[in-house]
């Protein structure tokens, strides 16, 4: 069974986040999912940002950083929209890691913003909506997309569903797309059996 490690959105460990979490371990796999925003709810991404502004981004890394210390290795990194920023970064500069599932967001792995290459033999899946103005129309498509060629047919997987909603996978918000979250959830558990 694998472990892994759910980052939460910039509305920060909802209900929603929470029952995503469920859904993953629904087969016998550990999720931890840690708030990094101790307890604070932004109402809005608007307040996300802000909040993660006044913490400060190196602060969040070092949470994430002990979070993930206390655990074992080879963890599955996995996170939704910000948080999956920081499951990548993890994915690709702690040792061990396992795989990645990436929702709603992704990082390029080459320009300016890469974190740096791919790790070897570590699997990632990234989903996110085609419309989504963070990420089908932000760029994250592309970097998506030029990292599954990286990782390869085996190993990494990309996976685009119809329409525009950001955070469509938390079912506690209004933009919770219920199909196309049980067809990332499906995905992710087909992902994570493939682990062993």
């Amino acid at each position: 069974m694998a472990e892994i490690v759910l980052f939460h959105h910039l509305l920060g460990r909802t209900d929603g986040v929470r029952a995503l979490a469920d859904s993953l371990g629904i087969d016998g796999h550990t999720v931890h999912v840690p708030d990094l925003f101790d307890g604070e709810r932004p109402a809005s991404l608007d307040d996300g940002s802000a909040l993660v502004k006044r913490i400060g981004g190196d602060v969040l890394d070092q949470r994430a950083d002990r979070i993930v210390a206390d655990l074992r290795p080879d963890l599955v990194y996995a996170g939704v929209s910000w948080g999956a920023a920081i499951a990548q970064r993890l994915a690709q500069t702690r040792p061990g890691a396992r795989a990645a599932l990436l929702y709603e967001a992704c990082l390029p792995v080459t320009g300016e913003w890469a974190i740096g290459p791919w790790p070897d033999g570590v699997a990632v899946q990234v989903h996110g909506m085609e419309q989504d103005p963070f990420f089908g129309l932000e760029g994250d498509v592309d970097a998506a997309r030029e990292l599954v060629s990286i990782v390869g047919p085996d190993r990494g997987e990309l996976f685009v569903y119809p329409g525009d909603r950001h955070l469509f996978t938390d079912r506690s918000l209004p933009s919770y797309d219920a199909g196309a979250t049980a067809q990332v959830v499906s995905r992710s558990r087909d992902l994570l059996a493939r682990l062993g």
